[in-house]
């Protein structure tokens, strides 16, 4: 099922790094935050509870699975987890690494900056590679 006015139904929702029949997970492109990622469903569903537990199931382990390759390769502070939807009511899941020194720290990213953004890797194709990887073998081990 898709939505005709949903962003999420009609774009990517940013650079495609892995694509499943149940999801997608895709680098986001902002400024001060590097491997910055969201999971989203490939169906146009608003809310967990609107999914099989099956689904719910997996789309979490590729959250967890982002989160665990975005801890082991860019060692942040923190890793904020947070599905919102009020704005874009199709269900995806943000996975953003942070900085002590990132422009809005300790406040939500979507808050207002408190310092300029500290440089930070920009070449991060070897972390796409890393990501990749991980969500081929969590694939590889659900169909066992």
């Amino acid at each position: 099922m898709t939505s005709p006015t949903c962003p999420l139904c009609a774009e990517a929702g940013g650079e495609l790094i892995w694509q499943s029949a149940l999801y997608r997970v895709v680098l986001v492109n902002e400024a001060g935050y590097p491997g910055f990622c969201r999971v989203i469903l490939n169906q146009h569903q608003a809310e967990m509870t609107e999914l099989s537990p099956e689904e719910r199931s997996g789309l979490m382990n590729a959250v967890w699975a982002v989160e665990e390759v975005l801890r082991a390769e860019l060692k942040p502070h923190k890793i904020n987890l947070a599905s919102l939807g009020n704005v874009v009511p199709h269900l995806h899941w943000h996975i953003i690494p942070r900085w002590q020194d990132d422009p809005h720290f300790p406040a939500p990213i979507w808050a207002t900056p408190v310092r300029e953004s500290a440089s930070r890797i920009t070449d991060l194709n070897w972390l796409k590679a890393a990501l990749a990887s991980k969500l081929l073998m969590l694939e590889s081990f659900a169909k066992e």
